[in-house]
């Protein structure tokens, strides 16, 4: 297999994930603007344009040069639509150890949702941790109440491996049935 261009991170059979650029800004400031898709995500309230291009969009560029190679956010793109974006780091989300191996996130437009493309990306991604990166684990977080993200998460082949409960200064409705760790090993 040849190697993808610098800009390709990886295809699956319906799309194509590749390094988001500046050009992204208006893709970027639509997925973060949007209130159904940060529901659940930081304060659950939709980012300001501003925001995104000040501050969120330059440091997810300026991952590509600070994270080992095949680690950051890439854009998710099924015939030249951008449809979000999915993400391989440094655990980082609160509940998590940095020693817990990669974590997997992602997000999606709402038009691109139930099509099962988070789950395409999100399968693609845990199979490049193990067999490109030599993970050891890939874990990830969401709200215990948002079913749609839990059950991407399974068919990825990630299992429930806790719950666990944040007192959050600004809780957003759902943040009382707490937060759920999602794990699989290389050994799984």
């Amino acid at each position: 297999m040849s190697t993808p261009p610098p800009h390709l991170r990886l295809r699956t059979e319906r799309l194509a994930l590749r390094r988001l650029t500046p050009a992204d800004l208006p893709a970027v400031t639509a997925l973060c603007g949007d209130p159904e898709v940060m529901r659940y995500i930081d304060d659950g309230r939709p980012v300001p344009p501003a925001r995104v291009a000040d501050e969120l969009l330059p440091g997810l560029l300026r991952e590509y040069a600070e994270l080992p190679d095949g680690l950051g956010c890439w854009a998710l793109e099924a015939d030249g639509r951008f449809l979000g974006w999915a993400a391989l780091h440094p655990p980082a989300s609160v509940g998590l150890d940095p020693a817990d191996g990669l974590e997997l996130g992602y997000r999606l437009l709402p038009a691109a949702r139930g099509r099962g493309y988070a789950t395409e990306a999100a399968a693609a991604l845990v199979r490049a941790a193990f067999e490109e990166l030599r993970a050891e684990r890939v874990v990830a977080t969401t709200m215990a109440v948002n079913t749609a993200s839990r059950r991407v998460l399974e068919r990825a082949g990630l299992r429930h491996v806790r719950t666990f409960h944040v007192d959050w200064p600004d809780p957003i409705p759902g943040s009382e049935h707490g937060d759920v760790v999602y794990a699989l090993t290389r050994a799984e």
